[in-house]
């Protein structure tokens, strides 16, 4: 949730694949080239929240319990356009439950969901199983045994 590369490969992608919440280093993020990666994207004009780089774990942990409930790509979706077109930070639970509320997610259950031994448990395990497939940095996008990574990854999705 915290890399603008995750933000527009997931733009790229949408829903055609199963998206799996995982909290992991973004890498260096060059501001310049995402703003023009995003323009010929066709995207609007992004708008960096500060702080940046900011905390992303609860918005993963809210991407975890969306997950549950069939909602992860909507989510996700909806956090980073907050994060990268309204410049709000994903570490402060307002903003986290504004996206909640764009997937139809209610609150409180939300507020549990991310503050449960289950959703922080689920976000390790598929923390596990990235590093499993050799995924070490966000964006990646793994089809067969073939990974692609950061820039990479916006073209794979697009050609997915």
């Amino acid at each position: 949730m915290g890399s603008p590369w995750s933000w527009l490969a997931g733009e790229a992608i949408g829903g055609r694949a199963e998206w799996l919440p995982v909290h992991l280093p973004s890498g260096d993020v060059d501001r310049a080239a995402v703003k023009a990666c995003a323009a010929s994207l066709g995207q609007p004009r992004l708008r960096w929240p500060e702080p940046f780089p900011f905390d992303s774990r609860l918005a993963m942990l809210g991407a975890t319990f969306a997950k549950e409930t069939g909602r992860a790509v909507a989510f996700s979706l909806a956090a980073m356009r907050q994060a990268f077109l309204a410049g709000r930070d994903l570490g402060q639970m307002d903003n986290v439950l504004i996206a909640a509320a764009a997937c139809e997610l209610h609150p409180r259950a939300v507020v549990k969901g991310v503050e449960s031994r289950r959703i922080s448990d689920a976000l390790e395990a598929a923390a596990a199983r990235a590093a499993a497939l050799g995924v070490q940095v966000v964006p990646a996008i793994v089809v067969g045994g073939q990974t692609w990574t950061g820039t990479e990854a916006i073209t794979a999705a697009g050609s997915a």
